[in-house]
């Protein structure tokens, strides 16, 4: 008789250092709590977050896979074989929530390739709480990730997002390396129309959350520091 195979949990995480049931429903406590199986990005933090939301969990008992730039995709299908064995197996992210803005797609796909039913589990998205926050175009956005780091090539990605913004009235969602957001916001501001909207949403569902939505010549007067904060920016011109 075959065995039934295992489900793939997507199991998001915090975005920051707080409490994990503050931001994370019950439910993602309960399937931490029967699963053994992880496939995570960082050992360390994983463990951490394991053991916070968990601490009877027995952690020499967990069996992780790393799942990060280093990773070769030859390596992906050993990660679902627990699944195919009948086991379940919960992806966790390193803030947020699987697969978006994560290496996690790639096993998601795969998974999907085998069968496996994947689950996903309730969590905060920086990137939606953001739109959901800025008071921008919810029903039309796109995220475009991190924008290139070359001047010039960044301020030609700026212009045409903001083109894109006005052209089809869609909000445009970017983030960077959080040591470099200070010079992001200098860059949006001295390169898009000073009337075009730009939301700042910083270290969100944290303590010292800052969300704010103004025209970018607003922000290029403000001194607000956002240096090592994770931030998602977003612009829109109407």
């Amino acid at each position: 008789m075959q065995t039934a195979k295992g489900k793939l949990f997507l199991i998001p995480t915090t975005l920051g250092d707080n409490a994990p049931l503050e931001v994370l429903p019950i439910s993602v406590k309960k399937v931490i709590e029967d699963v053994s199986i992880f496939i995570v990005e960082n050992e360390k933090s994983a463990r951490r977050f394991i053991k916070k939301i968990s601490p009877k969990k027995s952690q020499p008992a967990l069996e992780l896979f790393l799942l990060n730039k280093f990773t070769q995709s030859i390596e992906l299908p050993e990660f679902l074989e627990p699944c195919i064995n009948g086991k379940n197996v919960g992806l966790l992210s390193e803030a947020g929530c699987p697969g978006v803005a994560d290496p996690g797609a790639d096993v998601v796909k795969l998974a999907h390739e085998k069968d496996i039913q994947v689950v996903p589990l309730v969590g905060p998205s920086s990137i939606l709480m953001a739109i959901m926050s800025s008071g921008l175009n919810g029903q039309n956005f796109s995220f475009n990730g991190y924008l290139p780091i070359d001047k010039s090539e960044r301020k030609r990605e700026l212009r045409r997002l903001e083109r894109l913004s006005f052209e089809q009235n869609q909000s445009q969602i970017f983030i960077e390396t959080p040591y470099r957001n200070n010079k992001m916001l200098e860059d949006i501001c001295a390169t898009i129309s000073g009337d075009t909207n730009v939301c700042v949403a910083c270290d969100i569902t944290l303590q010292t959350e800052f969300i704010k939505t103004l025209p970018a010549k607003v922000w290029a007067k403000k001194n607000v520091d956002l240096h090592k904060r994770p931030t998602i920016f977003i612009i829109h011109k109407r």
